[in-house]
């Protein structure tokens, strides 16, 4: 009896130790924003790794960005590194395909059947799950599973009864990019060796790799496209390696290892990551590290649909940023040097036009262990070329959208809290990047206008986005008693009252000799009408003042004015055809498809009327996210259109991010605890709750009466509940007083 007690408490200990007494990777499905505009990656990952490896089709334009759409029914291959969500593709690398008959080097042309080595596929013959995928290649009757470790994709075919069955190793295919430089080996009868260097979104790539096989490798060749160049090894812009087996070899497994840094940094990621072969045993590793990720929000609903769009969510959100180093923590810089043992984990692909919005701030709160590691690859970043990062892909900056949004990233994290970076070292960082010549800073320093005769490419959405992150540099200096950089730094954070022309109503182009840009249509989001903004029209960008909202308020005219125009952008409808594509989820002239409009539901309880953020923020969250394939309004964007869900659906949103205030919407479960890795709880509990009870009635923390319509930073991360009393109709004086309502 004693044994049997024994035995059950270390299986509750192993349980309640070791992972999470829940499967929350049951209520993942990867496949939910992989049509539509979605763009997420398929495939098998672990959370934040860097390989992604899952199938490719034949890219068809802007929905084939992650190389992987639900419509499609052809596989080219399964690359080891894929993007997640974005808007333009990258990507692709190391592109392996098994497949049975002729040699064939060629993906060939979806439009004439056999002429390549791509196959048909059914989603009936699919699995996808968090660190699994599997699929059955229908034209060759292959089956193909893979699973992933931090720093290895690992395949594992089962070919059928036959002759001549292949592995092409296709370095010259990518997802809209070129390789400009690749070189593969057989350096031994079980290990492929190479490296794979491209141009595309990311103008300069570099990708090494090191290739492990369950069994020996007796038929290599090496190509040039179609021509052979020898039996063992190559160089040139596009080689290819094919391993041939006269007769089906049944199950083969490759290990794959990617490296910045060299191919045998590759290698030894393998033997570090899969130094055994037990593909089983790496799924359920996997599956595990997903789990403990997935644990750290949990959720009490009784729709099931609502708890697969929100751990779906959580998966989506920490795929990236992506791990951007070796196992022995070398990693190639932005300088392109080899940095040797680094002290952090470097990491890379920051969307940060679009993350530092919600996804940064969600992992203030459940991922502090990667914060520190992420402001400090910015930092290297810094270092290495004299700028903090803008959108960074793989070593290479690529510069996309306006803005400076690493400034919010850094100054948000220290105002949080976080000191596993040097904070004056950041700072400088910051204060020398504010300063520079670049994005049009050269005019912003000196408090004046970029003019749109002089930066032709979106002037007003750039000074507007980095005057969000000059009141966040602002933020900083205070809280570390630099008030004179302060002070600086304030003033810049109102330069975007220099684009407001009075006459018309909204933020404009400003000419180099003070006029207003005479191209101007507030509703048009395409060129020339939008050439001003990013992504975006005037009706949009009229809101992006978060960290002014005040001031916002009073340029617009006053609070009555302020929510008339407030009122007017979510019902004005026009029959204009010409919309930019990223313009969806569309509510009036609110796109929740693109960021800048992801704050603007919240804008409502800054004027006291908390119910009407209630009411959006509940519409959107209804509408615009599903359980299905096009369950995405919009492109994912590597976590920010799950990021805001999963805020918003736990009842609060980071409107400026580095006050540490969180605005309160409309919670949608009956209970949401966040996991804190200190060991606390917190837990939003709402009473009352369902699908008509959207408004809040009043609210409580820790047991005591909250009258206030946002809640702070610390109050999550000391633990406690708020209890959030909800109901059918408004409570129109929750948040009315003045003194209630967010700063």
């Amino acid at each position: 009896m004693r044994k049997i007690i024994a035995l059950f408490s270390f299986v509750l200990c192993t349980i309640g130790c070791t992972e999470p007494a829940q499967d929350f990777t049951r209520y993942v499905d990867p496949y939910i924003g992989s049509g539509g505009h979605g763009h997420v990656f398929v495939g098998a990952s672990v959370p934040f790794g860097a390989v992604q490896v899952g199938p490719s089709n034949f890219h068809k334009g802007w929905d084939w960005c992650s190389g992987y759409n639900y419509g499609d029914s052809v596989i080219i291959g399964f690359p080891q590194l894929h993007l997640s969500g974005t808007g333009i593709g990258d990507l692709g690398d190391i592109l392996i395909m098994p497949y049975m008959g002729d040699v064939k080097l060629e993906k060939g042309k979806e439009t004439e059947r056999y002429s390549g080595y791509s196959s048909l596929y059914s989603h009936r013959n699919e699995t996808v799950r968090p660190g699994y995928y599997a699929v059955k290649l229908d034209d060759y009757n292959i089956d193909v599973e893979l699973t992933a470790t931090q720093r290895v994709g690992y395949h594992k075919y089962t070919f059928p009864e036959g002759r001549e069955a292949r592995i092409i190793i296709d370095l010259q295919d990518g997802i809209n990019d070129r390789s400009t430089d690749t070189y593969i080996e057989l350096s031994d009868s079980h290990t492929i060796k190479g490296y794979r260097f491209s141009s595309g979104w990311a103008k300069r790539q570099q990708v090494y790799f090191a290739i492990q096989s369950s069994v020996p490798i007796e038929d290599f060749m090496v190509y040039e496209k179609t021509q052979s160049l020898s039996a063992s090894k190559g160089q040139g812009e596009a080689v290819k390696g094919l391993i041939s087996f006269a007769t089906s070899p049944g199950q083969i497994s490759l290990k794959v290892g990617i490296s910045p840094v060299s191919p045998e940094n590759a290698l030894a990621n393998i033997q570090a990551e899969i130094p055994n072969w037990d593909f089983d045993k790496k799924v359920h590793e996997a599956k595990e590290k997903w789990n403990k990720e997935l644990s750290k929000v949990t959720i009490e609903t009784k729709s099931e649909k609502d708890k697969r769009i929100f751990y779906t969510s959580m998966y989506h959100l920490m795929i990236h940023p992506s791990l951007f180093n070796d196992h022995n923590r070398d990693y190639r810089g932005a300088d392109w040097q080899v940095h040797q043992n680094a002290a952090f984990n470097n990491y890379t692909i920051f969307s940060l036009w679009d993350t530092y919005r919600a996804a940064h701030p969600f992992f203030t709160i459940t991922n502090p262990d990667k914060v520190n590691d992420f402001v400090n690859s910015m930092l290297a970043i810094f270092d290495q070329t004299g700028y903090l990062p803008i959108w960074h892909l793989n070593g290479y900056d690529t510069g996309t959208m306006v803005g400076m949004s690493s400034f919010q990233v850094i100054a948000e994290a220290y105002l949080k809290g976080y000191t596993g970076f040097d904070a004056e070292k950041a700072f400088h960082a910051l204060k020398t990047t504010a300063m520079s010549d670049i994005r049009g800073l050269d005019c912003v320093r000196e408090l004046k206008p970029i003019p749109s005769d002089v930066m032709t490419n979106r002037p007003v959405a750039m000074a507007m986005e980095i005057a969000i992150g000059d009141a966040s540099i602002a933020l900083m200096a205070k809280a570390m008693g630099k008030t004179e950089d302060y002070e600086y730094f304030w003033k810049r954070a109102q330069n975007y009252k220099l684009y407001y022309d009075q006459e018309v109503g909204f933020f404009r182009g400003v000419m180099a000799d003070g006029s207003w840009n005479p191209v101007f249509d507030p509703i048009k989001s395409i060129r020339p009408w939008a050439a001003d903004y990013a992504e975006g029209n005037a009706w949009q960008y009229l809101w992006l003042a978060p960290q002014d909202v005040k001031g916002l308020v009073e340029l617009l005219g006053g609070e009555e004015a302020f929510l008339d125009r407030l009122n007017t952008f979510f019902t004005l409808e026009t029959d204009d055809e010409d919309v930019l594509i990223d313009l969806t989820g569309i509510i009036g002239q609110y796109a929740h498809g693109n960021e800048p409009s992801h704050h603007i539901a919240y804008l409502y309880t800054y004027l006291g009327q908390q119910w009407e953020t209630a009411r959006l923020v509940r519409y959107i969250m209804e509408d615009f996210y599903h359980d299905q394939p096009d369950g995405l309004i919009g492109n994912e964007d590597c976590g920010q259109m799950s990021a805001w869900y999963l805020f918003s659906s736990i009842g609060f949103y980071p409107v400026f991010t580095a006050t540490g205030q969180y605005v309160i919407g409309s919670p949608v479960f009956d209970r949401s605890t966040i996991n804190l890795d200190n060991g606390k709880t917190f837990t939003v509990e709402a009473v009352n709750n369902s699908a008509k009870n959207i408004y809040i009635q009043q609210v409580e923390l820790n047991g005591k009466p909250h009258p206030y319509t946002y809640i702070n930073h610390e109050d999550i991360m000391a633990g406690g509940v708020l209890k959030i009393t909800m109901g059918d109709t408004p409570n129109y004086d929750f948040g009315k007083d003045v003194a209630y309502r967010p700063l």
